[in-house]
């Protein structure tokens, strides 16, 4: 959660350089200093008590989530192909396997969302009497959520890819440019949607820090409240800053924080708790699922830090 909310600051920072430069404005005004002013607005909504406090904030995220992604695919669509579109791998072929490696790594990341789902579950209100009353809305809410997550990651991966190729941008709105005042719209609705989504994945680190806090002792609302939060705030927007890398950013923390908390150790957990026949195919399945995303965190991990490396080394740093 701590990784997803570094590469928002990233998305941020860059979303609004775009914005400034699509009105008019100059790069002079570097990317550092955007991510500066995007975590200024976190310090102030960091202050919201908890997850239902950010109904409003979750729903218009999810609104402009939607929004943008259409009018990515669409605006990559009606410009058609480059001219010098490539479909071909780049690189070498050290790099070119780095870049599969990492490559891994941001599918992973794709699915972080498992990681404040059951956050969010605990929140809803349950009905007296009844069992497993918030079972029904929370699926509606995961077949909904899924859906339109499918939608903004197929549409967008389809049509960027078939219109810029290997050109791509990792935020398809850095390769979109015409129209301009659509394209610039565009922008500030990435902006909105990571403010809010920001939120919704520091929420659950928020209230572990506040739980730690008063197990130790410490009943100070403003230190855990004001202090905490603004230092975590302050530290994702520092990380952010060191490291603009979004893309490689993406596989670094799929690899290192979605591939074990999504994907294998859940059937480590599973395995444990119970306990099926080895001979069993639920008992193979789950192995080989362990097996298969533990050889892939550990590819993704190789590759998102290679290309990490790559990409620091012809950086201009805090800029």
């Amino acid at each position: 959660m701590i990784g997803l909310d570094i590469v928002y600051m990233v998305t941020g920072g860059s979303s609004l350089q775009q914005f400034y430069i699509l009105c008019g404005g100059t790069a002079s005004f570097g990317l550092s200093a955007w991510i500066v002013v995007f975590a200024a607005t976190e310090l102030i909504s960091c202050q919201l008590p908890n997850f239902n406090a950010l109904f409003i904030v979750s729903l218009v995220a999810a609104v402009t989530s939607i929004s943008y992604s259409t009018i990515g695919w669409v605006s990559a669509v009606a410009d058609g192909k480059t001219a010098d579109v490539s479909y071909a791998i780049k690189g070498d072929g050290t790099h070119k396997l780095m870049g599969i490696f990492n490559a891994l790594g941001t599918c992973v990341f794709a699915y972080g969302g498992h990681s404040v789902v059951l956050e969010i579950q605990a929140t809803l209100p349950s009905k007296p009497g009844i069992k497993n009353s918030t079972f029904k809305p929370y699926m509606w809410g995961v077949a909904l959520a899924y859906a339109a997550i499918a939608y903004c990651y197929f549409c967008v991966a389809f049509a960027g890819y078939w219109a810029f190729g290997n050109s791509v941008k990792s935020n398809i709105m850095l390769s979109v440019a015409h129209p301009t005042w659509l394209v610039a719209v565009a922008n500030m609705l990435v902006v909105v949607h990571v403010f809010g989504s920001y939120q919704m994945y520091a929420m659950p680190v928020f209230d572990m820090v506040e739980d730690l806090s008063r197990r130790k002792g410490i009943k100070s609302r403003f230190f855990t409240r004001v202090v905490m939060r603004s230092v975590f705030v302050v530290f994702t927007a520092f990380i952010g800053i060191t490291l603009p890398f979004f893309g490689d950013l993406l596989g670094f923390f799929g690899a290192f924080g979605f591939a074990p908390m999504t994907f294998w150790m859940p059937s480590v957990i599973w395995l444990v708790v119970m306990k099926p026949k080895r001979n069993s195919f639920d008992f193979w399945a789950n192995v080989i699922n362990i097996i298969v995303f533990v050889a892939v965190m550990f590819l993704a991990a190789i590759g998102s830090i290679y290309s990490i490396v790559q990409s620091a080394s012809n950086y201009k740093f805090y800029q």
